[in-house]
């Protein structure tokens, strides 16, 4: 059963990322004004398993945490209708009471459940977690914010 809501084609259409850095490759819940559910496969090629760590490929903490923020991100499309030409972005604003809870490894498919709490303006709230199979890897409140793009201002 394919219960895929978006594939990687329509990702990339709401997301400005691109590889490396894309983290997110299929979503496969969304709850309008509640949640949002997608896919990680993590797998030997990632470009982080170089250097993080040879001979025990570990996926770092912190790529976890910024797959959540991509879901976040895809939620947020979805809710506003914001896309990756829209002249708009949302960047990751804050981290809050972020746990570790297990490792990652080449073969582990992270889900990766993101659940809106609130807006202001242009701010969101959401607490997250990533799960492999039954276990949580990783679970925090993220905070992200969406900023007009000048492209004129990139690198200042």
């Amino acid at each position: 059963m394919n219960n895929t809501i978006f594939d990687i084609r329509e990702i990339m259409g709401m997301l400005a990322h691109r590889y490396p850095f894309l983290l997110v490759d299929r979503v496969i819940g969304y709850e309008p004004g509640k949640s949002m559910t997608a896919l990680k496969n993590v797998t030997m090629n990632e470009h982080f398993f170089l250097g993080h760590f040879p001979g025990l490929p570990t996926m770092p903490g912190v790529l976890m945490v910024e797959a959540m923020a991509q879901v976040c991100g895809l939620y947020t499309c979805q809710e506003t209708g914001l896309r990756a030409n829209s002249g708009k972005i949302f960047y990751f604003a804050a981290i809050e009471e972020c746990r570790f809870k297990r490792i990652v490894v080449p073969g582990d498919q992270l889900i990766l459940k993101i659940e809106f709490e609130k807006q202001k303006r242009t701010v969101y709230k959401f607490k997250g977690t990533v799960h492999v199979g039954d276990e949580i890897a990783c679970e925090a409140g993220l905070t992200c914010v969406i900023k007009d793009v000048d492209r004129g201002e990139e690198g200042k």
